[in-house]
């Protein structure tokens, strides 16, 4: 499927066939796909649970305001949004920078400096800030690319973060921005057409915001 048309029918599945299973193979395709999102200075502030195994997808449905679509969907992605992403991350990625001639080595500190500078502390809300909307992209990749090979998906954020972090063994620093299931439209549910979309004027406007 090509891009557009993937992004014009990706829909938000609430039913997902429980009989079809997610081939291994393309969820790890699709997590590739999704990985070569974008990010500042590529620092790719994410992290993922992948919940698969029918008896964990029981315990995220309890945190997960017993969602149905949590249990029935072969997958469920738990984003997971680092804010020690810069950290842990910065030095790899300036190595491959200096490698690849993006950088000169003499730059290399310079630029350290400015990551760690206007992302702030790790516990700040520059830093949450940073961490999430990053993961956010991570996510819109992963289902536009689901579209594309014929996999549904469905994001939420209807869900107990203080449960899931501590059923699912994620540190408290992390922040999770949604779940997002991925599958099979449920035999014999058809879709309604999709609902209500702003006009374009509502919310664009050029040079300078608009009430």
């Amino acid at each position: 499927m090509e891009t557009l048309q993937a992004i014009k029918e990706r829909r938000a599945i609430n039913f997902f066939d429980p009989a079809r299973p997610l081939p291994p193979d393309a969820l790890t395709e699709l997590l590739q796909l999704a990985n070569l999102s974008p990010s500042s200075f590529g620092l790719q502030p994410w992290k993922v649970v992948a919940v698969t195994d029918p008896e964990r997808k029981k315990t995220l449905r309890r945190c997960a305001m017993n969602q149905q679509k949590v249990e029935e969907a072969p997958a469920v992605l738990i984003m997971i949004a680092d804010p020690n992403g810069v950290e842990e991350n910065m030095d790899r990625m300036l190595e491959s920078w200096q490698e690849l001639g993006y950088m000169k080595p003499e730059m290399r500190k310079a630029y350290s400096e400015m990551m760690l500078g206007l992302y702030g502390a790790r516990d700040s809300l520059t830093r949450r800030l940073f961490a999430v909307k990053n993961t956010a992209l991570f996510a819109m990749t992963f289902m536009i690319a689901a579209k594309g090979t014929g996999i549904e998906t469905h994001p939420m954020d209807g869900f107990d973060e203080a449960c899931i972090k501590k059923e699912f063994n994620i540190p408290e620093d992390k922040i999770i921005p949604m779940l997002v299931a991925a599958g099979y439209l449920k035999p014999g549910v058809n879709l309604l057409p999709r609902a209500f979309r702003r006009e374009l004027d509502e919310f664009v406007s050029y040079q300078s915001y608009r009430k």
